[in-house]
């Protein structure tokens, strides 16, 4: 996160207000298909497919009141000095390396996690608001499409960092057995990415 701030504080340094988009940049505009190929040979890690797995068969049965029990006591957890699941969660080894994939991406990548196939997060660079995503469009327009279901949702501006974010979400498959079995959710820098590509992210 510090990594990502910098960036967005030199930026702003650099252009001012004119890093302050009147209008959100349009994702078309963007060369995105080294970025896509890097998030599909990240999420293709081994880890990432068997901390899966090991999820579903923890979590792949239980009914929807365990569901919003879990998610209740996430969002709890997070007023609360002791933090069971939330710390079990981010220190998950699945957790390690996506926190370790956003650092090598050099504020690029401002947030990434990832969902088990009943939406809940297995894996995640930073503390969600909410444990269970399956409620939301980032799961419902991916795993509940298909396998290879692609949801690139609409840019938001972040008044803290002062950057463009947009969320790009996608099923995740099993290398094994080619069948989906969760989804992720990668949050890219477009300010970040812009300036890489050398134009205005307009």
């Amino acid at each position: 996160m510090k990594i990502v701030k910098l960036a967005a504080l030199l930026l702003y340094a650099a252009f001012g207000s004119q890093a302050v988009a009147s209008q959100p940049p349009k994702i078309e505009n963007f060369n995105t298909k080294s970025l896509f190929e890097e998030i599909d040979k990240w999420l293709g890690n081994d880890i990432v497919a068997v901390s899966v797995r090991a999820h579903n068969d923890q979590y792949g049965n239980i009914d929807q009141g365990k569901v919003l029990e879990l998610d209740k006591q996430w969002r709890a957890e997070q007023e609360m000095d002791k933090k069971p699941l939330i710390a079990a969660t981010l220190s998950s080894p699945l957790s390690v390396y996506l926190t370790r994939m956003q650092g090598q991406s050099y504020g690029l990548i401002v947030e990434v996690f990832v969902m088990d196939k009943k939406g809940l997060n297995v894996g995640q660079s930073s503390v969600t608001s909410d444990f269970w995503q399956g409620d939301e469009a980032k799961f419902q327009k991916t795993y509940d499409v298909g396998p290879k279901a692609v949801f690139i949702d609409e840019p938001e501006w972040d008044d803290t960092l002062q950057i463009w974010r947009v969320q790009i979400n996608k099923s995740l498959l099993d290398p094994e057995s080619n069948q989906k079995i969760g989804a992720a959710t990668v949050e890219v820098n477009l300010t970040e990415l812009a300036r890489r590509q050398g134009f205005s992210s307009q």
